[in-house]
C-alpha cells in the first residue's frame, strides 16, 4: 500500500505543479487514479455484483468517477480533485491499517507462546514432534531456551522459567522436581523432563490461544449499534445526495424559469457523497475496543471480547470467592487439639484420607505429613462437597473434613478458639480431635479492594464456604464491606442471585474466583473473572475475565481500561458525528467544497483512528 500511495503522489504532483502538454498531464492523472484507486473500484463493483452496493468503497467509486466526468464534460484537464480524494482516502486506510496492525501485534504477543515442537527422548536422542502428537502421561525434555510446550510436572532437573508471555510477571519462578509447569512458559536455565499431565489441545497454551481468537467474535452494543447505524445510514445519504443533484436544478428550470446549473449541483452531490462515508466510525469504534483488549492483553488480563470490556466499564459491584482468590491458597497446619492419640498418627490418617483430593486444604494436609503416601492403604474414598471426605485407612473408617461433615454423621465435637479452617477428624465414629489450618492472605488484595473503590466500584463482597470467624477477620484485614461465609457451591450462587437483583440500572456484577466450585457463579454474574495461573480449568472456561498472574490488584486496572475504551469510543461517535453533519450541511449549501470533503472523510477518520490507538496505552 505505501508504495502504491508515494508512485500515485508522485504522479499527481507531476501532473499538478510540472507545466506539460494537457494530453501528457491526463494520462499522468489517470495512471495516479488507476495506481491509487484501482483496489476501491474492484471493491465496488464486487458489492454491486453482490447486491451490497452501498458502502464506503461504493461511495469512492461514485465520487471519483464523477468528478472525473465533470471534467471531461467541462474539458477542463484538472483531474486533480478526483485523484486527491482516493489519494487521501488510502493514505487513511494506511493509518487505519497501521493502528490495527499495532493492536493486533499487542494481542498476538500471546500468541508467541504456541510452541513450535515437543522433545521426546527415542534411544537416547531428543527428537522434536508436534506438540498434538504428544499423548498424556509422556515424558517430555524441556531445553534451556525452549518454550514449555504441554502442561505437566518437574520428574527431573530444575530450572528457573520466565512467564511474562503468560502473566505480564517480569520476575522468572524456581521450579524443581515434583513442581507443576504449564504451557507457554519458557525455561531459562536447566535442562528438565516433564511428565505430561494433559493433552496439548488441553494445556493451558492451547486454551489461552483459543480464548485469543475467539475475543474478536464477541462485538459489544455500540459496536453492534454502529454496524446497524452504517447499514441504514449509507442508503439514505447516496439518496440524498441524488435528490441533491436533481431536485434544484429541476426546480430552477419548472419554477423558476432558470437554468439548471446541473454541472454545480452534481458537484455538490459528489461532495456530500465524500463528506458522508461513514467509514470513521465504521473503522474506529471496533478498533478502539480491540486496541482496549490489546492493551489489556499486554498487562496480564485476557478479555474474552469487546462485549465483556464495555460491560467492565459498568462494574459497581465485585463479588469475590476467598480461597485462592483473595488468600493465597497456601495452606499450614498451625494446631492440632482435642487428640486423644498422638498429633502424628491423627495427621497421617488425615493426609490419607485426603490423598485424592487436589483442595489446597487436602494438599496441606498431605504437606504437614511430610512422606509419601502409600495409596494402597486406602479404599472406599467417598468425597461430600463443601463438606469433606470418607475413606478406609487400614480397615478404619476415616471422616475428615469440617462441622457440616461431623453434624451429617451424628458426631459430637468441641469448638475451636483458634482462627482457621478447622478440620476435624472422627476414626470409626469417634471424634478423635481436629487440625487447624490457616491460610495466607496475599500481599496486594487489601490494596486491590482499596484500587477498587477508586475506581468507581461501591460495594465489594466476600463469600466463602470458609468458617464464620476465618472469614470475619480476612474481610476486616482487607477492607471488604459484607461477607457471607459457610456457604455451599449452591449459596454461593444464591447470593448472587440476590445481588444481581439488589442492583440498579445498567450497573454490573463481576465476580471472582479461581476453583471448580466457582464455576457455576462465574457463569451467573453479568462477568465472571477468573485467576488464570492457579486457577481451575473449569473456572476459567466459565469466566468472561481471565488474570493470567492470580493478581486481584489487575481488576482495578482492567476496569480503568475498559472505561477509558468506552471514554475513547464516545469520543469518536460524537466527534465524527458532528464534523460529518455540520460538513454534509455547509456542503448542500455550497459552503464547503472538496477539500473540505477530504477532511471531513479522510481527516475525521484519520483523527478517530489515531485516538483509537490510546486504548493500547493501559497506564495512559
Amino acid at each position: 500500500m505505501l508504495y502504491r500511495i508515494l508512485i500515485a503522489a508522485v504522479l499527481f504532483l507531476a501532473a499538478k505543479f510540472i507545466p506539460m502538454p494537457m494530453l501528457v498531464s491526463t494520462a499522468l492523472y489517470f495512471a495516479a487514479y488507476v495506481t491509487i484507486g484501482y483496489d476501491i473500484l474492484r471493491k465496488a463493483w464486487k458489492g454491486i455484483c453482490n447486491h451490497q452496493v452501498f458502502d464506503e468503497n461504493f461511495l469512492m467509486a461514485v465520487a471519483t468517477i464523477g468528478a472525473i466526468a465533470l471534467a471531461i464534460y467541462e474539458k477542463s484537464g484538472d483531474y486533480a480533485e478526483a485523484v486527491a480524494v482516493m489519494l487521501f482516502y488510502q493514505i487513511g486506510e494506511l493509518f487505519q491499517s497501521y493502528a490495527v496492525g499495532k493492536s493486533r501485534r499487542s494481542i498476538a504477543s500471546l500468541m508467541d507462546i504456541r510452541p513450535d515442537y515437543a522433545n521426546i527422548e527415542v534411544n537416547g536422542k531428543l527428537e522434536q514432534v508436534d506438540p498434538d502428537e504428544v499423548e498424556a502421561g509422556s515424558v517430555i525434555v524441556v531445553q534451556p531456551g525452549e518454550k514449555v510446550p504441554i502442561d505437566g510436572v518437574v520428574i527431573s532437573g530444575s530450572s528457573t522459567v520466565n512467564t511474562s508471555a503468560l502473566t505480564g510477571e517480569s520476575l522468572p519462578r524456581d521450579i524443581a522436581e515434583g513442581d507443576e509447569i504449564i504451557s507457554g512458559c519458557i525455561n531459562l536455565s536447566g535442562l528438565i523432563r516433564v511428565r505430561t499431565t494433559k493433552p496439548f489441545g488441553e494445556s493451558t497454551v492451547s486454551k489461552i490461544l483459543e480464548l485469543v481468537e475467539n475475543s474478536g467474535s464477541r462485538k459489544s452494543h455500540s459496536e453492534q449499534f454502529i454496524s446497524r447505524f452504517a447499514r441504514v445510514y449509507t442508503p439514505i445519504v447516496c439518496y440524498a445526495a441524488l435528490a441533491l443533484a436533481l431536485l434544484p436544478p429541476l426546480v430552477r428550470i419548472l419554477f423558476m424559469s432558470a437554468g439548471g446549473d446541473w454541472t454545480v449541483w452534481i458537484y455538490r452531490a459528489l461532495t456530500f457523497l465524500i463528506v458522508s462515508c461513514p467509514c470513521a466510525l465504521v473503522i474506529s469504534i471496533p478498533l478502539s475496543f480491540f486496541a482496549g483488549l490489546g492493551g489489556a492483553s499486554s498487562e496480564g488480563v485476557l478479555i474474552k471480547g469487546s462485549n465483556f470490556l464495555e460491560a467492565l466499564a459498568q462494574t459497581k459491584t465485585v463479588v469475590f470467592d476467598k480461597t485462592g482468590t483473595l488468600t493465597k491458597g497456601v495452606f499450614e497446619v498451625s494446631g492440632i487439639h482435642h487428640c486423644p492419640i498422638e498429633d502424628k498418627k491423627l495427621l497421617e490418617y488425615a493426609a490419607l484420607a485426603e490423598c485424592a483430593s487436589s483442595h489446597p486444604i487436602s494438599k496441606s494436609l498431605q504437606r504437614a505429613y511430610g512422606r509419601e503416601l502409600d495409596r494402597r492403604r486406602v479404599s472406599d474414598i467417598e468425597e461430600i462437597s463443601g463438606n469433606g471426605v470418607i475413606a478406609k485407612v487400614d480397615g478404619h473408617s476415616i471422616a475428615a473434613g469440617n462441622d457440616r461433615l461431623m453434624q451429617r454423621l451424628g458426631i459430637g465435637h468441641p469448638g475451636c478458639h483458634s482462627v482457621g479452617t478447622i478440620v476435624h477428624v472422627a476414626i470409626d465414629g469417634v471424634y478423635s480431635g481436629h487440625i487447624v489450618i490457616s491460610d495466607i492472605v496475599k500481599p496486594d488484595s487489601a490494596k486491590a479492594i482499596e484500587e477498587l473503590k477508586k475506581a468507581g466500584v461501591s460495594r465489594t463482597v466476600m463469600l466463602t464456604g470458609d468458617a464464620k470467624a476465618v472469614a470475619d477477620k480476612v474481610a476486616s484485614e482487607l477492607g471488604v464491606d459484607e461477607v457471607h461465609s459457610q456457604l455451599l457451591p449452591g449459596d454461593k450462587v444464591r447470593e448472587v442471585e440476590r445481588l444481581l437483583g439488589e442492583k440498579s440500572g445498567k450497573a454490573k456484577l463481576a465476580f471472582v474466583g479461581d476453583g471448580i466450585n466457582d464455576a457455576p457463579v462465574l457463569s451467573r454474574a453479568d462477568i465472571g473473572i477468573a485467576m488464570g495461573a492457579m486457577g481451575s480449568d473449569a473456572a476459567i472456561e466459565a469466566a468472561d475475565v481471565v488474570l493470567m498472574d492470580d493478581d486481584p490488584l489487575k481488576i482495578s486496572k482492567a476496569i480503568k481500561i475498559s472505561r477509558k475504551c468506552i471514554r475513547i469510543v464516545y469520543e469518536n461517535i460524537i466527534f465524527a458525528l458532528g464534523v460529518k453533519f455540520s460538513c454534509l450541511l455547509l456542503v448542500a449549501l455550497g459552503a464547503a467544497d472538496m477539500g473540505a470533503a477530504i477532511f471531513a472523510d479522510v481527516g475525521v477518520m484519520v483523527i478517530a483512528v489515531l485516538n483509537a490507538m490510546r486504548a493500547l496505552r493501559a497506564n495512559a
